[in-house]
């Protein structure tokens, strides 16, 4: 029997019995079975650490493995470390691979390929066949399989017609159709975002108003299917504007942000270093403003790292020609607290990486309570750590966070009769 004492954690869970309180909790043979005060440890595992907190196992709902097709970038095992090592117990991952995750053969390859890890690999499936845009993929056959959504990624779905066909066959089986909300006529060639220093620095601009305009169209075909959408990850304040209003009318719609636009304005773009280079692009400071505010008041349900693992082949190149994206899921949450400390409450950013991605996939909220599955992210919200290239798990080149100094840090999982612990944790295990 595996037996594990967590001693004096601090219980992040709203809504949960043990929230806000700091507890003994007993995980023997992979479920939580006492939680309470001075609990003898016997023969189990004992960390114990100040600052140490604990919460339900967090989602990302949003990562790129780039298997099958382009493993040396990350691979999905490789992968599935790089999110144990960012506090996360289970990652979507985006099917914009070669070839596309578009069938239930290729759902069940990923799973397989998972099968046994400790982090939950929760595959999407494409909405079209080859992501084109031309067919609806074959999303029943994909939800039996084991997908637990459906998308495009960041290719563009321009036919209405194809995306209220999705949104009306995904209701039938309970799924939900994750579209990412930017108009591609309207980004044209655009390379940061349009504004006073895309002028300045001679850049073609991407206009919020791209995303303006695919949001509004998303949102009235998704009244019309009475179904649920996910809008990923929103940008700007106009797009916060419209969740806000769609959640207002009673629709069920979620939204996410990814965590480097809590933090980074197109301020960084100055020096046109290419790893600042992402989709959608880096707004201004004013944006980000609109931005923590929608995570604050649960306009925006999830915080995603929107993990894109490039190479320096694809990154270190002129920056019209470099691919856009970044890697972070091993900073995900510590680049959104940095962020959204002295904003809102701990609270409130945990909900967002644990309730919100279950929200958005129609689960059920899940909480620490005795006699529940072992499923737990250990962090400390406090500690200031430098995120260093040499200690990453990732193989991910294109992260702006290497050698930058954040606050707050995930310390381990726990999910079944497994754990991995950070070196910081490690030190405290007995």
């Amino acid at each position: 029997m595996s037996r594990l004492l967590l001693r004096q954690v601090h219980v992040i869970d709203p809504g949960g019995p043990a929230h806000g309180q700091d507890v003994d909790v007993l995980v023997e043979d992979g479920r939580v079975t006492r939680i309470g005060q001075r609990l003898a440890k016997g023969d189990a595992q004992e960390l114990r650490r100040p600052g140490m907190h604990a919460s339900p196992g967090w989602i990302d709902l949003r990562a790129h493995f780039r298997e099958p097709g382009d493993e040396p970038k990350e691979g999905v095992l490789n992968g599935l470390e790089a999110a144990a090592a960012g506090g996360f117990t289970a990652v979507a991952v985006l099917p914009s691979t070669r070839p596309v995750i578009d069938d239930s053969s290729r759902v069940e390859h990923l799973l397989r390929k998972a099968e046994g890890h400790l982090v939950r690999l929760m595959p999407l499936g494409a909405l079209s066949k080859g992501l084109l845009g031309q067919q609806l993929a074959e999303l029943y056959d994909m939800h039996r399989a084991g997908a637990v959504a459906f998308t495009d990624d960041q290719e563009p779905l321009r036919n209405p017609r194809l995306l209220l066909l999705a949104l009306q066959y995904a209701r039938v089986f309970g799924g939900t159709v994750i579209t990412f909300p930017q108009d591609p006529d309207l980004l044209g060639q655009g390379q940061m975002h349009e504004g006073p220093l895309s002028a300045r620095l001679g850049m073609r601009g991407m206009p919020p108003l791209a995303e303006q305009v695919r949001l509004a169209r998303d949102i009235a075909l998704l009244e019309y299917a009475a179904s649920r959408l996910h809008a990923a990850t929103i940008s700007t304040a106009e797009g916060v504007a419209l969740v806000r209003a769609a959640k207002a009318k009673g629709l069920a719609i979620t939204a996410s942000v990814a965590a480097h636009h809590l933090l980074l304005d197109d301020g960084c773009l100055r020096g046109f270093d290419t790893v600042y280079k992402v989709m959608p692009p880096l707004r201004d400071a004013a944006t980000i403003e609109a931005l923590r505010e929608g995570v604050k008041d649960g306009t925006i349900d999830t915080i995603v790292s929107d993990h894109r693992p490039e190479d320096i082949e694809h990154k270190k190149v002129e920056f019209g020609q470099a691919a856009f994206g970044m890697g972070g899921i091993e900073t995900a949450f510590a680049v959104a607290n940095t962020a959204l400390k002295g904003h809102m409450s701990l609270r409130r950013i945990i909900e967002r990486f644990t309730h919100g991605p279950r929200k958005a996939l129609g689960l059920p909220v899940q909480h620490m309570a005795e006699g529940t599955a072992a499923d737990l992210t250990l962090f400390d919200p406090e500690l200031s750590w430098t995120y260093e290239k040499a200690g990453a798990v990732s193989r991910a080149d294109n992260s702006p966070f290497f050698g930058q100094q954040l606050t707050g840090r995930p310390l381990g999982v726990v999910r079944g009769g497994r754990h991995r612990w950070s070196p910081v944790l490690q030190e405290a295990a007995v």
